[in-house]
């Protein structure tokens, strides 16, 4: 066991960090959670259609958590590790079954069974569902434990607060994680937290894509300073884009993979330029492409082949009146079912006037996750075979100190920041999955890891006070710097040419020529942002302050991305290179290893092979049509 005066710091208040706060807490350790809004306000609760797990009722179907490992690593183009993925799938019943007790509203069948849903990249019912608002609910769930936590003094939150650097000591044996420095955005101050362990659990990076589903805080900035003090990225050329959200002057709305899971069919007039109303044009003068393309799965392809379809389709002028949106049809569905989807109806119906109920929405791929993030390393072990594996087993050794921990000692990376999971593309209703399994599962590890750390005599309190003294002014000289600038470069517009550089040459397509363009801008906007000023120079509740420090960030995330996505000249999952198209494991099933050059400023790429201890690695098609 842990000692009593060892502490562990978890940052980001979404599902992957309050179910590692309930679980270490559980284990008697307390925990300080930090987190940049409310808990209950974190990007988790813009979750919609539900969390993939096999019960009875879809082994009745002749499904099998061995085949949702299959799906998953088959989905992920074979780019996912192995271990991770048995040890996720085959932990999901359980899952479900604790956010049962914990009172989380699934949908029910009439017979009182949990409800289950179609999803992307199955032909199995699987996903389970409360409504279109399955991540509010175990957002809500979490919390209520989390705070049951906090009355017994477990847990302490600090929200409002913003990590800004890791606290990292260099020793003989390497370098080894104290803390960590952060900033109360209210009233500016600037402290230090010491912790014998440190998860990060801060979600993914969409704003640095502008325009994205993703909440504006989701700017991969926590992430990028790890990487910046020396963590690993793995993968981080692997974003989504989710094939279907409202485009938006501000932000995309997401219209979930559920409309599509209970029967949403996307379609284009057969005639391009074709600005009718959906209701006035005839059935057969409607292209259904993704269910004459890929008749086996239809509309419930991945989601990285359905983007690209629907990108396609509009790129070839079949767009809605020749622009860039396509139909997501639902008027057809019987009246029980569009209960089940009220939550994105009402959503779509506040943002464009429109009732989806009797009108078909107008959408349009939108980035949406981060399959890449943090790199970690893990402990696997053979596993006795449970019925349905059809084949040797090999998972996570539970409680082993490693899992899910970065390359530096003491700090982990847990939910979206960490790439463990999903490869070359997610499959809808992992990510919540994957999210609460990291921290049910490698909680543990968190105290085992502080268990050895005691034992070695190496624990957080023999650092000396005046190490995290110099880790603080550190990041107070930063701020002082960004204060004091004049240089007349306004961050916003900054952003805003980042943004929409990065989706027009690194999402959906991705070619050498616009790659190596955009990596020339990138160094344009590092000098530039040199010369930021800030429109507001106040030490109170400065927003300002905390997006422009964010946005440096941001751009040396961008360029771990783009270099990445230059350097593996093939195409699997969400990565497309129409100049290299087709796969090649020979030389890229691999893990793509972006390390931070500081002396230079930029990343430094190698690879890592991935090791197929189960499933061998075969063409992934999902049926298309020639």
């Amino acid at each position: 066991m842990a000692s009593p005066n060892q502490r562990v710091i978890i940052v980001g208040g979404g599902l992957a960090g309050l179910g590692a706060a309930v679980r270490i807490a559980e284990e008697g350790v307390p925990v300080d959670l930090f987190s940049m809004v409310p808990v209950k306000r974190s990007h988790s609760v813009c979750a919609q259609g539900g969390i993939n797990a096999c019960n009875d009722v879809a082994r009745q179907q002749g499904y099998s958590e061995w085949q949702h490992m299959d799906e998953t690593l088959y989905g992920g183009d074979f780019l996912n590790h192995q271990p991770p993925v048995y040890e996720m799938t085959h932990w999901a019943p359980q899952i479900i079954d604790l956010l049962d007790r914990m009172g989380v509203p699934f949908n029910r069948t009439p017979e009182g069974r949990r409800d289950l849903r179609l999803f992307g990249g199955s032909l199995f019912k699987r996903t389970h569902f409360s409504g279109a608002t399955t991540g509010q609910q175990l957002l809500y769930a979490l919390d209520e434990q989390t705070r049951r936590q906090e009355a017994a003094g477990m847990v302490h939150k600090y929200e409002f607060w913003e990590f800004l650097w890791p606290i990292i000591e260099q020793t003989d044996d390497g370098p080894l994680c104290h803390g960590i420095v952060a900033q109360d955005m209210r009233t500016m101050e600037i402290k230090s937290f010491k912790a014998d362990a440190t998860v990060l659990a801060t979600g993914g990076c969409g704003t640095i894509f502008g325009k994205s589903t993703n909440s504006v805080i989701c700017n991969g900035a926590a992430a990028a300073r790890a990487y910046r003090a020396g963590a690993w990225m793995g993968n981080a050329e692997f974003i989504q884009v989710h094939p279907t959200a409202i485009p938006g002057e501000d932000k995309c709305r997401l219209m979930s993979e559920s409309a599509r899971g209970e029967g949403g069919r996307v379609w284009v007039p057969r005639k391009k330029d074709d600005d009718r109303a959906p209701g006035d044009i005839p059935e057969d003068e409607r292209w259904y492409f993704l269910e004459e393309k890929y008749p086996k799965y239809g509309n419930l392809v991945p989601r990285d082949i359905a983007t690209r379809e629907i990108f396609f389709m509009c790129q070839e002028g079949y767009g809605i009146g020749g622009g860039r949106m396509v139909y997501l049809d639902c008027t057809a569905l019987p009246d029980e079912t569009k209960k089940k989807l009220d939550g994105i109806f009402e959503i779509y119906e506040k943002f464009t006037g429109d009732d989806p109920r009797e009108i078909a929405m107008r959408i349009f791929p939108s980035v949406h996750y981060t399959m890449g993030g943090l790199w970690t390393t893990y402990s696997s072990e053979e596993k006795q075979p449970v019925h349905g594996d059809k084949g040797k087993a090999v998972g996570m050794q539970l409680g082993a100190p490693d899992n899910m921990m970065t390359n530096i000692p003491g700090l982990y990376a847990f939910g979206e920041v960490n790439y463990q999971y999903h490869g070359g593309t997610r499959l809808g209703a992992n990510a919540l999955l994957s999210c609460i399994f990291d921290g049910i599962f490698c909680g543990p590890s968190v105290v085992n890891y502080l268990a050895d750390r005691r034992e070695a005599g190496n624990t957080v309190d023999k650092v000396p006070d005046t190490f995290f003294a110099e880790a603080v002014e550190t990041e107070q000289k930063k701020v002082e710097h960004l204060v004091a600038g004049k240089g007349g470069e306004n961050p916003y517009v900054l952003h805003e040419e980042m943004g929409n550089w990065m989706t027009d040459y690194c999402t959906v397509v991705r070619d050498d020529a616009g790659m190596k363009k955009l990596l020339e801008q990138l160094q344009t906007w590092k000098s530039r942002y040199e010369n930021v000023s800030l429109s507001d120079t106040a030490m109170w509740t400065n927003q300002n302050l905390s997006f422009t420090r964010a946005l440096g960030d941001m751009i040396r995330y961008a360029e771990a991305i783009v270099v990445g996505a230059l350097a593996r000249t093939e195409s699997r999952g969400s990565h497309y290179r129409p100049d290299f198209p087709d796969r090649d494991d020979r030389q890229f099933q691999q893990t793509t290893i972006a390390s931070y050059d500081a002396e230079h400023d930029r990343p430094d790429v190698r690879y890592e092979y991935i090791p197929v201890p189960m499933v061998e690695p075969r063409a992934r098609t999902y049926g298309a049509v020639k």
